[in-house]
């Protein structure tokens, strides 16, 4: 923890919007990412009042940023993201990082799918706890995303939802979703990056829907096209057509190849 002097040295440092040798290292690191093809991820940082403070700031103080609120658009993997801020003359500590993890799977604006993944920031944590560092100043949150697929409407359209699990160092996928948890004297002039691998194959986004075939799946019938749910209930000889995102009629996802042979 900072002594009084050295917090009134940080808050001219900022105030100036330099550094100060005094102060030792950058008071920022940088939060970049790897991600899959058509993914993108906005960053909402989250800062509270430093201990001793007696502030009571709203969101119009700026006290959560967003990075890459156009993702679409403007989409940038690195993030310059201050450890301390001072705002009407406050001074502020880094706390928490909400990361959306955005991606696209087809043309229409609403081919999206997401999930989340966070970063925790405290002045204090178990050694079990806090994200470590290699000799390069560089930490990683891994984790994998996969598609889960499904049909709406009575055409049956394909939609997708995007699901993430944290992964450890040799890939398994583990509970939860990407997290890690860092100190702020771990920070200053590091980089932490968001590592996210997508699943080789999609499926279904609920049990006994779809039917596993050679080359995809089959979407079982149901009642009829207005059966939303559609469940199998053991009838794995009547299936239905569906349309792709581009508008194709397919009887097979993902490759849309026609294929007789089931397996229930």
């Amino acid at each position: 923890m900072k002594t009084p002097l050295q917090r009134l040295l940080l808050g001219a440092c900022l105030a100036l919007a330099s550094g100060c040798s005094a102060m030792g290292s950058s008071d920022s690191f940088t939060l970049s990412a790897d991600l899959p093809a058509d993914f993108a991820y906005v960053a909402t940082v989250t800062y509270v009042p430093a201990w001793g403070q007696n502030c009571t700031l709203g969101k119009g103080d700026n006290m959560t940023p967003q990075f890459n609120r156009e993702w679409r658009t403007q989409y940038k993997p690195d993030a310059q993201i201050a450890i301390r801020r001072i705002s009407k003359g406050c001074e502020l500590l880094l706390y928490r990082i909400e990361l959306d993890i955005n991606a696209t799977y087809g043309k229409d604006w609403g081919d999206i799918g997401g999930d989340s993944a966070a970063i925790a920031v405290r002045e204090n944590l178990s050694s079990a706890d806090k994200g470590t560092f290699n000799a390069a100043g560089e930490s990683e949150i891994l984790g994998q995303c996969q598609w889960l697929f499904r049909t709406i409407g009575p055409k049956r359209y394909i939609t997708k939802i995007l699901t993430c699990k944290s992964t450890d160092a040799q890939g398994n996928v583990t509970r939860g979703q990407p997290f890690a948890a860092y100190t702020l004297d771990q920070l200053p002039g590091k980089t932490v990056r968001l590592k996210i691998k997508l699943a080789a194959e999609e499926r279904p986004g609920w049990g006994d829907t779809w039917v596993k075939v050679p080359g995809g799946w089959k979407r079982c019938m149901g009642k009829n096209f207005e059966d939303q749910r559609a469940y199998c209930n053991g009838n794995y000889t009547d299936f239905s057509t569906f349309r792709m995102p581009d508008g194709r009629i397919c009887s097979i996802y993902p490759g849309c190849s026609e294929n007789k042979e089931v397996s229930p």
